[in-house]
């Protein structure tokens, strides 16, 4: 199992009564709350923990959003870049460049391919759909926004597989005349790729895509149901089976010297719940086209239900939407995130048990993915514990070798 480290440069230090009173933190709240000399010193605080993780081993991920005190990485490829010059060792992850809110694939496909030669093979690309409050602050129209998702998805790839000269293409939303990037990847024929998704649907494209497909906080029952999703769709296409390599899970996680330290700092990385994931419903759960005709009921009800029953094949029943497992995990305790899979924390032992209680209830797995600093977190805090992961868990973790599923 490999592990992977990441923190979105959030910037926590907003009065509490101002964020309470904007209808979003996501969308809408000016930026002159934001001082630029807390927030270049937040950027080098994480910059030096990502240098920190090269040292020790352990592999990056870089993730973008906008407009939000939630995180300051606004251009992805910027800081994939200063990761891919910093960086001497270990893997990088964009996880990622919201393909969906820009206006042309070609240019994110030579920005991956940018980073993969500077990399010399190092980087790995991954795709997110992007949320509601970036449908907003990119201007875009979120009706059909799976569909530029995925010929998103299908273009980069064609752009940086194709070596013999130009090619055309002309899809259902993107329309290039002349495509061909230099340089192209330095991997070939393509670094590997990733999608954050666990909507059973989606989830079943990307197993049919052959790529590794990581779920976000989900908790045991979604992140099996969404396994088994892309593991059923291979089945069906008739492709071979996969291995736990092919799946990923994302976590808050924390280590401390004792468990009572873990938990203590790791219930800061909760900030990340109750900030990141509201919105107000304008942006999360009433713009047309964000969700499939069949589940967007469900959304309008002031407490969602993943199984409706109005049409859903039984594949995609107990399932829930992004937006209403956000709302599921706002306002919990570090105890309830804990008992939900989605904040490990403790001493080492704590952890890595934690981490493989997880592992067996879901199948299996073999990318854990840390989100590691969030919110008030200090940087000797959120150091200390990327010294002691990697260290004191990771070592175990990467003792767990791949095995087929079926």
């Amino acid at each position: 199992m490999q592990a992977w480290w990441q923190c979105e440069i959030p910037y926590p230090d907003v009065d509490k009564k101002i964020t309470d009173a904007a209808d979003s933190v996501r969308a809408s709240l000016p930026n002159r709350y934001c001082d630029p000399a807390r927030a270049a010193d937040l950027f080098h605080e994480v910059l030096d923990e990502f240098a920190l993780c090269d040292e020790l081993g352990m592999n990056v991920i870089c993730i973008e959003h906008h407009a939000g005190i939630n995180s300051m990485i606004g251009s992805n490829p910027m800081i994939t870049g200063i990761l891919a010059r910093q960086t001497k060792n270990v893997r990088v992850l964009s996880l990622g460049t919201l393909v969906s809110l820009r206006p042309d694939p070609v240019r994110v496909a030579e920005e991956y391919a940018t980073a993969d030669t500077i990399l010399r093979g190092r980087f790995e690309i991954g795709f997110v759909k992007s949320g509601g409050t970036e449908m907003a602050s990119a201007n875009m129209q979120p009706v059909n926004n799976e569909e530029r998702y995925w010929e998103s998805i299908d273009l980069i790839k064609k752009s940086l597989t194709s070596h013999d000269g130009p090619f055309s293409w002309e899809g259902k939303h993107f329309s290039h005349r002349h495509v061909n990037i230099w340089p192209g990847p330095y991997q070939r024929p393509h670094p590997r790729m990733w999608a954050a998704t666990g909507d059973p649907r989606s989830a079943a494209e990307v197993g049919r895509r052959g790529m590794t497909h990581v779920l976000v906080l989900r908790g045991p029952e979604g992140t099996k149901a969404a396994y088994e999703a892309h593991r059923k769709a291979r089945r069906e296409a008739g492709l071979p089976k996969v291995t736990t390599d092919n799946f990923a899970y994302a976590a808050l996680v924390y280590v401390g010297d004792n468990d009572e330290e873990g938990v203590e700092v790791g219930s800061k990385l909760l900030w990340f719940l109750n900030t990141s994931l509201k919105a107000a419903p304008q942006y999360n759960r009433f713009l047309p086209g964000a969700a499939p005709p069949v589940a967007a009921p469900g959304l309008y009800r002031t407490k969602p239900k993943a199984d409706t029953g109005l049409g859903l094949k039984d594949a995609e029943k107990g399932v829930t939407t992004a937006s209403q497992n956000s709302q599921k995990l706002l306002n919990i305790t570090a105890q309830e995130a804990m008992k939900q899979g989605i904040l490990f924390a403790g001493g080492p032992d704590s952890v890595y048990r934690q981490i493989m209680e997880f592992y067996d209830k879901v199948g299996g797995f073999g990318q854990i993915c840390l989100v590691g600093r969030s919110g008030h977190m200090t940087h000797a805090e959120s150091s200390k514990s990327i010294r002691l992961f990697s260290k004191e868990v990771m070592p175990r973790l990467q003792a767990i070798k791949p095995v087929e599923v079926g």
